[in-house]
């Protein structure tokens, strides 16, 4: 009887110190600052990302690069949420294929290198010291998932733009794999880089000027090449070396003039080469509208401008990552040329088109940037949210099991509590949220 007596007694105060930690879990949940004492210090984390597991692999982190850090952004044009989030299931094992349209002096062949030299894969590319190009298979086949200047060399020609290639790549691939991979249709997902059309022209003159020509690149659309008078030649003899900035600017068929438009563009539209069947400003309007719908319905394009920013799309779009980050080289050529604003400026009047399609795609990018850095962060706070609610259950649990025993060694009878454990399961179901479903978007995709 005393020892009974006596139990009851040592009950009261546990239960009560036990029903005090259960409030206070309640009131001040684990990760919360709500219960923070005054000169406790701050650990709040102040960024909700996937640096964690992003960043970690790539490096990237936008306080340690205030270069690229993001700009304010004007709202000019309209982009609806499918342009936005650009995330595809790409299969390397399977039937999808990156090609890379690689547009002259945007900074393509070093994003080029990172393709063959530098992402993480279960087979890498084997690229053999004193060669050009790599061999990119898919693990265990001998397809390759990449087509591109280093992997498959200029198979649709040199610099080969978006009307050559959507008409030369998929008959050149199925030549290749034709052993392996009979009659199976290919997803092939396009991609490019852009640059600042002043700069990117002046580096295309400074190449020219040290003795580059291009002229292997065949331009065939519609099935044909264009006749020289359709594009006429800008000098005589083997190559334009030594050529002057006025003389490189007078040339009226300089394919550098608004070349990332007509390289973006389908030109079987305004006749390819033929400019007699209409205006200028009508081909200008036609072709810069193609090239806009091109690129958006692209599954990623960069910016030379911004280089981990671009290995950050890349990473989040295709679920592949990098194995060393992006290097940001501002001391190019086109930056060291000394030309004054009057230069400039006309040379942003003879790449007008360039100049809207860049401002378009400045503003495409730097939403897109936005729009994963967004869902990253609220998929983190949906884990964290996830991690702490387990955690408070697991408390919980043990709580109640330890007031039970203490009710039983009060003299109390076990109680049932199912109806509590439901509320809580339901709880968990409340904090787990559904499941966010990522839309199929096909037109990021050309299927043949």
């Amino acid at each position: 009887m005393v020892e009974e007596k006596f139990n009851r007694l040592l009950f009261i105060p546990i239960a009560a110190l036990l029903f005090f930690m259960i409030c206070y879990q309640y009131v001040c949940p684990a990760d919360s600052n709500t219960c923070r004492f005054t000169g406790e210090e701050d650990r709040t984390p102040r960024r909700f990302s996937s640096s964690t597991s992003t960043s970690s692999s790539s490096g990237y982190s936008d306080s340690q690069y205030p270069a690229e850090a993001d700009p304010e952004i004007d709202s000019k044009f309209n982009f609806t949420a499918r342009d936005l989030d650009r995330r595809v299931d790409f299969d390397i094992s399977g039937d999808d294929v990156i090609v890379f349209l690689h547009i002259q002096k945007t900074g393509g062949t070093t994003f080029g290198r990172h393709l063959v030299k530098n992402i993480d894969l279960e087979q890498p590319c084997d690229c053999m010291p004193g060669q050009r190009k790599c061999t990119c298979h898919r693990p265990g086949k001998t397809e390759s998932w990449l087509f591109s200047r280093f992997s498959t060399g200029w198979s649709c020609g040199l610099h080969a733009d978006w009307t050559e290639l959507t008409n030369c790549v998929p008959k050149v691939m199925s030549k290749r794999d034709k052993k392996n991979t009979p009659r199976r249709k290919r997803n092939f997902y396009y991609i490019t880089v852009l640059r600042d059309p002043v700069s990117r022209y002046l580096s295309e003159w400074k190449h020219v000027q040290r003795g580059a020509t291009w002229k292997t690149a065949a331009h065939v659309c519609d099935g044909r090449p264009p006749t020289s008078d359709e594009l006429p030649a800008c000098y005589a003899g083997e190559d334009w070396a030594g050529v002057a900035l006025a003389d490189f600017t007078a040339c009226a068929s300089n394919l550098a003039n608004n070349r990332q438009v007509r390289m973006l563009a389908d030109l079987s539209l305004v006749g390819c080469y033929n400019a007699t069947g209409a205006s200028e400003p009508q081909r200008g309007r036609a072709l810069l509208a193609s090239a806009k719908a091109n690129l958006r319905r692209m599954a990623f394009f960069g910016l030379t401008e911004f280089q981990r920013k671009t290995q950050y799309l890349f990473e989040g779009t295709f679920g592949l990552r990098f194995l060393r980050a992006f290097t940001q080289a501002n001391n190019t050529r086109a930056a060291s040329t000394g030309v004054g604003e009057e230069v400039r400026q006309r040379i942003a009047a003879l790449n007008a088109l360039d100049v809207e399609l860049y401002e378009y795609a400045r503003e495409l990018f730097q939403r897109r940037y936005r729009t994963q850095r967004q869902r990253e962060r609220a998929e983190e706070r949906r884990r964290l949210r996830r991690r702490r609610w387990q955690r408070e259950r697991r408390q919980r649990k043990q709580y109640r099991g330890f007031l039970s025993r203490v009710w039983r060694l009060g003299g109390g009878e076990e109680g049932e509590e199912e109806e509590e454990k439901e509320e809580d399961e339901e709880e968990g179901r409340g904090e787990m949220g559904e499941a966010t479903t990522t839309e199929d978007y096909s037109n990021q995709v050309v299927r043949w």
